[in-house]
């Protein structure tokens, strides 16, 4: 655990050093507060449902943006191979790497409490839907930070490990809007599958455990798929 916790911190202080966190979080919060005030004045509504709504198809963009230097990085300049000469395993690598992405799409959600902070001084916010909300965006970040990082772990290139787990997230997010073309008994099924149907469900205040098994499944088949894609490269 130890190991874990030291590869944590190195790779969460690495975003900070560079530009490309600040610029990530600027960019992410402009658009959030961007829909979420333009709506929200709109629809003269005291609720976050507009902010929860969009929000995973903008981490289907933004969670791959933290995660794809994870492993590309390392392996393109070669300090990989120095990495597995410490006294650590490719699990501690793995746990790690993850922990330090989901801790900064924790950070970059902070800023946005002041949103229905906001709204609840303009109207009666109902807390419940805003709690499961958060609580919903974690788990989401969670999958999708699993699945960044098995992308990263496929190659060397950056914008390569970028592009596939924009496409995995993407498919994961929109699979339950394109279920019209499919015969009825295969519905539930892939609408089991879509991220969105189950997000949409915490964020109404609903916790249901499948919604919670759902996100923890997909972020451990991410981390597995990634530990194999190295173990097979090692």
């Amino acid at each position: 655990m130890g190991q874990v916790i030291h590869i944590f911190k190195k790779e969460f202080m690495a975003y900070f050093v560079s530009p490309i966190a600040y610029i990530v979080i600027s960019i992410f919060l402009l658009i959030t507060g961007w829909f979420f005030f333009t709506t929200f004045f709109l629809n003269n509504q005291a609720n976050l449902r507009n902010f929860f709504a969009l929000l995973p198809i903008i981490f289907s963009f933004v969670v791959p943006a933290i995660t794809m230097r994870l492993f590309s990085e390392e392996l393109n300049v070669g300090s990989y191979e120095t990495l597995l000469t410490m006294p650590v395993t490719l699990r501690d690598v793995v746990a790690g790497k993850f922990l330090a992405a989901l801790a900064f799409v924790i950070t970059m959600l902070v800023p946005t409490v002041s949103y229905p902070i906001t709204v609840s001084f303009l109207g009666r916010l109902d807390w419940g839907p805003v709690a499961g909300g958060y609580i919903g965006a974690i788990l989401l970040g969670a999958a999708f930070c699993s699945i960044g990082l098995f992308a990263s772990s496929l190659t060397r290139n950056q914008i390569i490990a970028f592009i596939i787990a924009v496409a995995i997230c993407f498919v994961l997010t929109l699979i339950d809007k394109m279920l019209f073309f499919l015969p009825r008994s295969l519905l539930g099924f892939f609408e089991y599958l879509g991220a969105d149907f189950h997000f949409e469900n915490i964020s109404k205040g609903i916790i249901d455990s499948r919604d919670i098994l759902y996100f923890l499944s997909v972020s451990f088949i991410g981390l597995y798929a990634a530990h194999l894609a190295r173990q097979e490269n090692n």
